[in-house]
């Protein structure tokens, strides 16, 4: 079977109710498993706000340059071996993109070339210093605000404002559309296309995280779309299933050797709501507010890899870091899909967190912790700027405990 035909194949494991077919939790083989990478040492390198890089828009051409390589030989430093790095942030680009424009985290203003060229630069000394690349994209998220004026006037968002859907003080792409969700691959595929990316990268946004008092005003897309649906929530899950099965399919048609990734918030469903849940009282669950099935993605083998966002401690009483780790070991035993965890690096000694953060060896304790989980093949922390800072020595402490040698360079 050709690997479009099994994209269409298994989304056609989902009926028009949105619900799934017999033999729900069947876990594929790992036969067909295309990569012979055994773990993952990550960082997330995020570009929106300007949070972790630049450091602030409006630098030269060569101070950007300069930076971006910085964090680089901090992930050699610390030992790591992958790099998440955000070139799609909102909805726009850090490559000459033909259907973006140019973010405006680099210059100041969107649109304006930054006279070098971000994602191909990273690509180069990424591979030069023994480190995968993986290009991060956020699917759906336009703007963070509803300002449509902000946008330059080339913006497809502003070219197409029926795509487009005010939430919660931003802009969204609306994912019901089929139109829509082409486009965000075409986009995303451009990338994929023009550079020697080692994997493709989701995070957690879908559907918005919900704002209380405020509705995704998706009416008029769910009147024309979701008829064979049983409700409103299972054609928003099956619009998610939709961009996931065919973006993995188009990643792996136009680049065999790259992975495809997601890195979803931690809890899928609270055990409260669902028996299959976690032990977990979560006030946000994937499959219900964010409308990402993530655990059925893992048990059919839909993505390479995930990477749940864990970003509590051990013993936190509402979402235990102890209790979550099994969880999604289970969920993916079996799997093709390869589990890494999200750690939440940027609350080592933050103020305001709660005292397990403010001890060095809390982080390390994860990485111990999940060690007696065998599907548990790697950590990715959030995030760059904390792994360069390092402000209570967290990092360096994972490093010495758990990250003696380097890693092995990737194939």
């Amino acid at each position: 079977m050709s690997r479009r035909a099994f994209a269409l194949a298994a989304l056609s494991t989902v009926t028009a109710t949105g619900s799934a077919t017999a033999n729900t939790d069947a876990v594929p083989g790992t036969a067909g498993h295309r990569h012979a990478v055994t773990g993952m040492r990550g960082v997330w390198l995020a570009t929106v706000a300007n949070r972790d890089w630049p450091s602030r828009p409006g630098l030269t051409a060569a101070e950007q340059r300069a930076e971006l390589i910085a964090h680089l030989d901090a992930a050699v430093r610390d030992r790591l071996d992958t790099v998440i790095f955000q070139v799609r942030p909102t909805a726009d680009a850090l490559w000459p993109s033909p259907y973006e424009p140019w973010s405006q985290y680099l210059t100041g203003t969107q649109g304006q070339d930054p006279g070098w060229d971000p994602l191909g630069t990273a690509v180069e000394e990424a591979h030069g210093r023994g480190l995968r690349l993986h290009a991060w994209f956020n699917p759906y998220r336009i703007a963070n605000t509803t300002d449509r004026t902000t946008l330059i006037p080339s913006h497809p968002a502003r070219r197409h404002p029926e795509w487009a859907v005010a939430y919660g003080g931003k802009l969204y792409y609306n994912p019901g559309l089929p139109e829509v969700r082409a486009f965000v691959e075409d986009a995303i595929l451009d990338a994929v296309r023009g550079y020697a990316v080692d994997g493709v990268h989701f995070d957690d946004y879908f559907y918005p995280y919900p704002v209380a008092g405020q509705t995704f005003d998706d009416d008029e897309a769910y009147a024309r779309y979701g008829g064979g649906f049983a409700d409103r929530a299972a054609w928003r899950r099956h619009n998610i299933d939709s961009l996931v099965l065919e973006t993995a399919a188009h990643v792996r048609r136009i680049r065999p050797a790259a992975d495809f990734g997601i890195s979803p918030f931690g809890v899928w469903r609270n055990a409260a709501t669902d028996p299959r849940g976690s032990d977990t009282r979560a006030g946000v669950q994937t499959y219900d507010d964010l409308y990402a099935d993530t655990r059925k993605w893992v048990r059919r083998g839909w993505i390479d890899y995930i990477v749940p966002q864990l970003y509590w401690n051990i013993g936190f009483a509402a979402a235990d870091y102890a209790k979550l780790v099994p969880w999604w070991a289970e969920v993916a035993r079996g799997s093709r899909t390869r589990l890494h965890i999200g750690e939440a690096l940027y609350k080592a000694g933050a103020a305001g967190q709660p005292a397990a953060w403010q001890d060095p060896a809390e982080l390390s304790r994860h990485l111990t912790l999940a060690d007696a989980y065998p599907q548990v093949r790697g950590h990715v922390f959030f995030a760059a700027k904390e792994v360069g800072a390092d402000p209570i020595g967290a990092m360096a402490r994972v490093v010495a405990d758990h990250y003696r040698h380097r890693a092995r360079p990737p194939r």
